[in-house]
């Protein structure tokens, strides 16, 4: 038998193997000399995302992958890797190559994951960068954000849908979950995050409280209002937990945790967030609201929008008083021209004060934080001036922070570097241990001139040269022609033909002082800014303060600027439950519009008492969307505080938009467009409240007309009847749905205006009282193009249709479910199906309305889930 080849491992990949066995689910940068290496499955992810270069190298006879790039481009790959949604660890030199003469000591520095960052480049300025944990209790989900780069740290708990809400809302950049519900976790809530699934142990509740009050360094978590979530705990523990597992443990600037008090907001389901288009829009190049309202000026005011259109309020004393503040500044145009001005100048006070509790702030950004803070100065003035209470209020609460400015001004160069070496740092004047060693290591060619001068004067040479060579140091040269003019105490150092060289006393201790004085200035200008960094970490509270009401402030001066821009007007709000709009517009339409034409405006009313649901028909492309649409934004806008697009509003304070679009592309889940709607409109049928707006567009267009008629007719019937009364937009092309208003009081027909010329349609986009004649479907059709014999054709159709209209389609859809149903539970025993099987057995499927047996399947599904938690 011929010998097994025992394959020989070299010491560094022995190292690389032992670090990177700790940190299997990130790639490693592994730092070889001026490289960043990467190896095996590693280098082939790395040369895809970066486009570097592969290449393979014979290690004791295996062949490895391998790509690198030189470790001064870090911050140009870094981004891209995480961007990429990898989990970077950095392993550096932790020792100088030339102390040791065996191998390197290596170790990972940091964890750079999506949701772990401080790098300017990984992160944008006017977004969060959030990393999320979501934690599965038995009825409830906990969910935690933390922006580890402006030390925000948000909790809550609730159901699927909120959590769900809140994921859509704050768009986290990697979501941490527990491994054994990863499954549940994308059934739930799809697969776009950036996921990171953890051991279940880091999952329980008393772990998360340790974790939690060590870091507060307090006993209870009462005083931050949370005690009572338990699930929100749990999950606040686990992103805790993560920090540290990744390397982060300087973490002072998260110092509070705050509730995200659901009740305080608005509810919006993610349906409505993606229909109204706020932050993304699923058309490509489209504008969304944020794109349009956002007048922001620095990065703290920018984050802080997205989270006001997050969570718009109900409070009405709160609104009225942003509302205040915008009727102040656009009547004081200097104030807020100079406010904007000092807002403009400022850097983002609150990333930079996180780099102070990190430890990772660089000179350039202490200053750029110092002169921030010299902005905060002349706007505590100009509010403390306004005579407005709320910007009083505002000015009261701003630190100009003096002590910590003239300490910076005190010790830093304004154009300090980056890096230390690269430049001077430290001030001169503030040490004089450092301006003595500044002197000798800068003026040492004035120092040698002066003694070159000196000695030749006291011996007569005139010939004498001072110069320096890597053998011994600094000596000085004489000439043989005057080597007998050479004093006793210079002591010979080297013979040349024509000339001897000496070196004396002095020379040798200039020599030692000026080569220690460059090595002594580095460590003295790194030890002095680090024990200034220090000393910075005292006022973490208020900088993070004063971003904060800059933010605010920031957010405040854009409304007003947009108002002024775009004929915005002052809504009224009050606690009555009417919504009247006069001459509203779309705000974001509006800006889409070709040069020269306006929009059309329009009124909408609606109230609880006598016009609760308008039923708004009228052809496509007629622009019925756009009134729905723009009724919930005006809403929204004068919730956040903002002015709104119109002559005038009335609004009595919603508490929840419901928005549905018919046949809305939830196809990709891989369920019938028909279904989705109905799940989706029957969780609005068991939310309703009496403030609720409901938008309906197009409902039961996922199936056939006369089934999507009974179903759009049951649904408003029940939104009718139901004791809440909720204001509701009903856009819909079946014009047969008009009958109802003569049933039914509180239904209005409207109808989207359209001109008929001899063979065209001309849309007026103005909403007029009356219900319309007909669907203009056909009219549609041959405006787009449509072939004459197919117009001709469905001209036809529609007459037979019409004449013999019947509804049977939906008794006996009801009836297949309710005998498949029977079918499907006929074998089982367990109590609580044999429950459902008896519902299901005893419906009077004749009697039934759509929505009654919309509730009841959705009932039964409820209970069915609730059923399958259980036994799992």
């Amino acid at each position: 038998m011929g010998k097994t080849k025992i394959k020989k491992v070299t010491p560094l990949m022995k190292q690389y193997n032992t670090i990177k066995t700790k940190y299997p689910d990130a790639l490693l940068l592994f730092r070889v000399g001026d490289f960043y290496e990467t190896f095996g499955e590693d280098a082939v992810k790395a040369s895809k995302i970066l486009g570097i270069i592969l290449t393979q190298r014979n290690n004791g006879g295996d062949r490895t992958e391998l790509a690198g790039f030189p470790h001064h481009s870090l911050n140009t790959y870094l981004p891209k890797l995480v961007k990429a949604g990898q989990r970077v660890a950095i392993c550096d030199q932790l020792e100088d190559p030339k102390m040791t003469k065996t191998i390197v000591k290596r170790g990972v520095t940091e964890l750079v994951t999506p949701g772990v960052a401080m790098n300017d480049d990984i992160l944008s300025a006017k977004s969060n960068n959030f990393l999320c944990a979501v934690h599965f209790g038995r009825k409830l989900l906990g969910v935690s954000f933390v922006d580890i780069s402006t030390g925000e740290f948000l909790t809550a708990e609730g159901g699927e849908e909120q959590i769900d809400k809140l994921l859509q809302n704050f768009a986290p950049n990697e979501i941490l979950v527990s491994k054994s519900h990863k499954k549940e976790f994308f059934t739930l809530f799809g697969n776009q995050f950036h996921t990171f699934f953890m051991e279940d142990w880091v999952f329980q509740e008393d772990y998360a409280l340790e974790t939690l009050t060590a870091h507060f360094k307090t006993a209870t978590l009462k005083g931050f209002g949370i005690d009572h979530l338990r699930h929100g705990i749990v999950a606040s523990g686990v992103a805790l937990h993560y920090l540290s597992e990744t390397r982060h443990r300087q973490l002072q600037h998260i110092n509070t945790l705050k509730r995200i008090s659901e009740e305080e907001y608005i509810w919006m389901d993610r349906f409505t967030i993606r229909n109204l288009e706020l932050y993304h829009s699923t058309n490509v190049n489209a504008v969304t609201l944020l794109d349009v309202i956002d007048r922001t000026l620095s990065p703290m005011g920018g984050r802080l929008l997205k989270r006001w259109l997050a969570l718009p309020l109900k409070n009405i004393e709160k609104i009225r008083r942003r509302h205040q503040v915008i009727s102040y500044l656009a009547k004081a145009e200097e104030n807020l021209e100079k406010l904007q001005h000092w807002i403009k100048q400022m850097g983002d006070l609150e990333r930079l004060i996180s780099k102070v509790a990190t430890g990772k702030i660089n000179p350039k950004e202490v200053v750029q934080l110092k002169n921030s803070l010299e902005a905060v100065v002349p706007i505590k003035q100009l509010t403390a001036r306004s005579g407005n209470e709320a910007l009083l209020l505002i000015s009261d609460r701003l630190q100009s922070c003096e002590l910590l400015r003239s300490k910076i001004k005190e010790m830093l160069y304004e154009e300090a570097p980056t890096q230390i070496p690269k430049g001077k740092t430290i001030a001169d004047g503030y040490s004089d241990e450092l301006d003595e060693l500044r002197r000798l290591a800068y003026s040492g060619k004035d120092y040698l001139d002066t003694m070159l001068e000196r000695e030749t004067k006291r011996t007569g040479i005139t010939s004498l040269k001072i110069a320096s060579n890597n053998v011994f140091g600094y000596y000085i040269e004489v000439r043989n022609t005057h080597k007998e003019k050479v004093p006793e105490d210079w002591i010979r150092k080297q013979t040349l033909v024509s000339a001897e060289r000496y070196i004396t006393e002095e020379l040798k201790e200039y020599e030692a002082k000026i080569l220690g004085a460059e090595e002594r200035i580095l460590s003295l200008e790194q030890q002095l800014f680090s024990q200034l960094v220090v000393w910075m970490q005292e006022y973490i509270s208020p900088v993070q303060n004063n971003a904060q009401l800059i933010a605010q402030l920031d957010c405040l001066c854009g409304f007003t600027q947009l108002a002024k821009e775009n004929r915005y007007v002052m809504p009224i709000i009050n606690d009555s439950t009417e919504i009247e709009i006069k001459n509203g517009r779309h705000p974001v339409i509006e800006k889409q519009l070709p040069p020269g034409e306006s929009y059309i405006a329009n009124d909408v009313l609606l109230n609880r008492e006598d016009q609760q649901i308008i039923m708004i028909t009228g052809p496509n492309m007629s622009g019925k969307s756009a009134i729905l649409r723009q009724t919930a934004l005006i809403v929204l806008l004068a919730q956040m505080g903002s002015f709104i697009p119109a002559d005038s509003a009335k609004i009595g304070y919603v508490d929840k938009i419901f928005t549905r679009v018919g046949a809305s592309d939830n196809i990709s889940m891989g369920e019938s467009t028909f279904m989705v709607e109905m799940n989706e409109t029957a969780s609005i049928l068991n939310n309703l409240s009496d403030r609720s707006l409901v938008l309906l567009d197009e409902i039961g267009r996922g199936t056939s007309t006369y089934d999507g008629i009974s179903i759009a007719w049951a649904i408003s019937e029940y939104l009718h009847e139901h004791p809440a009364r909720a204001k509701t937009l009903f856009a819909t092309h079946y014009h047969e749905l008009n009958e109802m208003a003569a049933t039914f009081e509180r239904i209005k027909n409207y109808n989207v205006s359209v001109k008929e010329l001899k063979d065209n349609v001309l849309f007026l986009r103005k909403l007029t009282p009356g219900g319309s004649e007909h669907s203009f479907g056909i009219h549609v059709a041959k405006m787009a193009g449509m072939p004459q014999q197919v117009i001709r054709k469905a001209n036809k159709i529609l007459k037979k249709l019409e004449k013999s209209h019947s509804s049977e389609e939906l008794t006996d859809k009801l009836q297949s479910v309710q005998s498949e149903m029977q079918l499907s539970f006929f074998n089982l025993d367990d109590p609580l199906l044999e429950q459902i099987k008896e519902e299901i057995t005893h419906l009077d499927i004749n009697t039934l309305t759509p929505v009654e047996a919309l509730m009841k399947l959705s009932e039964i599904k409820r209970l069915l889930t609730k059923n399958k938690k259980a036994t799992s």
